[in-house]
């Protein structure tokens, strides 16, 4: 294969700065406390708040709703609204987000075998 060919069935080798803020801006927010669980737990079919609340170990209420809408707000889950007594709220991923989840998938496997375990009331 020629240099020509070789280099126009590959991406370039050079990463832009516009790549690198794009990975950065994704990064920054499944890098949040929480943020990841909660994502992986809506992957495993967690839908109501309680729901999450009881899959993600040591996430408090308050955290949980301040984590959704950000997530929500980043087009990375959904919050439907149904109109029953009481009001039923569900959360599922979107698009976006079942994409991101994919590419999470290998990253927790990887955390879990290489990195060691963390003291759990350490500071986010």
């Amino acid at each position: 294969m020629t240099e020509e060919k070789a280099s126009t069935s590959r991406r370039p080798l050079r990463i832009d700065d516009e790549e690198c803020r794009r990975l950065a801006g994704i990064m920054e927010i499944v890098g949040k406390r929480w943020s990841s669980g909660i994502l992986l737990a809506l992957g495993l079919g967690a839908e109501r708040f309680t729901e999450i609340e009881h899959r993600v170990e040591g996430l408090s209420g308050r955290m949980l709703n301040v984590r959704l809408r950000e997530l929500e707000a980043a087009g990375l889950l959904e919050r439907h609204v149904e109109p029953t007594v009481p009001v039923t709220i569900r959360y599922k991923l979107s698009e976006r987000g079942m994409e991101l989840l994919k590419s999470m998938q290998p990253m927790a496997q990887y955390a879990r075998r290489w990195e060691p375990p963390t003291n759990q009331h350490s500071a986010p």
